[in-house]
């Protein structure tokens, strides 16, 4: 499946999940709930996956943490904010870079229509 199918599923199940809580909940309510239906997708996801640096020979156990990873292949960001903002684009970015992912989401579930708080991020 390609990182492009993955994300429709990925953006299908969000959707789902948006519809059902609406906005207000914590970034980890989201974060589980869209883990599960993913799951039920039949998809592949690992949860708060950790994100070392790795510099020359040096491993640099940080303390970041992806918020899911689904098919070893798409990184997700769950936020609830007002608004995204650069600062939250760079975070993505950087899991993309660190882990040499292809795509992210960035998804706001603080919108009172998720598809208002879809980012996708290419790498």
């Amino acid at each position: 499946m390609t990182e492009d199918e993955i994300s429709n599923k990925i953006i299908g199940c969000a959707i789902e999940v948006h519809k059902k809580l609406g906005p207000g909940l914590l970034e980890s309510a989201y974060r589980e709930c869209l883990s599960y239906e993913l799951i039920q997708a039949g998809l592949g996801v690992a949860k708060e996956k950790p994100m070392p640096i790795v510099y020359k020979e040096v491993k640099l156990d940080h303390g970041y943490r992806m918020d899911l990873l689904v098919e070893n292949k798409v990184v997700i960001e769950i936020k609830t904010v007002e608004a995204l903002t650069d600062v939250h684009t760079a975070q993505i970015l950087t899991y993309l870079k660190l882990g040499e992912y292809k795509l992210g989401l960035l998804l706001n579930f603080h919108t009172a229509v998720l598809r208002n708080g879809i980012k996708r991020i290419k790498r």
